[in-house]
């Protein structure tokens, strides 16, 4: 499993027929420390992420696995949304709800 932010959408008027109805984000993938690396990776949305938020991408056999993806032309797919993540008792990341209540975590 990989993780990374939505940093974007790609629209297609042709595809597969396969990906008909799917959503394809762009996710700029997060080091340990949660800082944004140089990689990207395109996957189809099976959870309704939005632009910004942490996510978590699977790639290959695992991308068809979803209740959506089954027997789909997929080889990545975001498959959840995550709200905090806790290294070595450290929060390095936690989503918030109110943008005008958002405290900014140190890592």
């Amino acid at each position: 499993m990989l993780m990374g932010k939505v940093a974007g959408t790609v629209v297609s008027t042709q595809k597969d027929p396969g990906l008909e109805g799917f959503k394809m984000q762009i996710v700029q993938l997060v080091d340990f420390d949660m800082k944004k690396t140089a990689s990207y990776i395109v996957a189809v949305d099976a959870v309704g992420a939005g632009y910004d938020e942490m996510v978590i991408v699977v790639q290959g056999s695992s991308a068809r696995l979803t209740a959506q993806t089954k027997n789909k032309p997929v080889d990545a797919a975001i498959i959840a949304i995550v709200d905090s993540v806790e290294i070595q008792n450290e929060l390095r990341y936690r989503k918030f709800e109110r943008a005008e209540t958002q405290e900014s975590v140190k890592v």
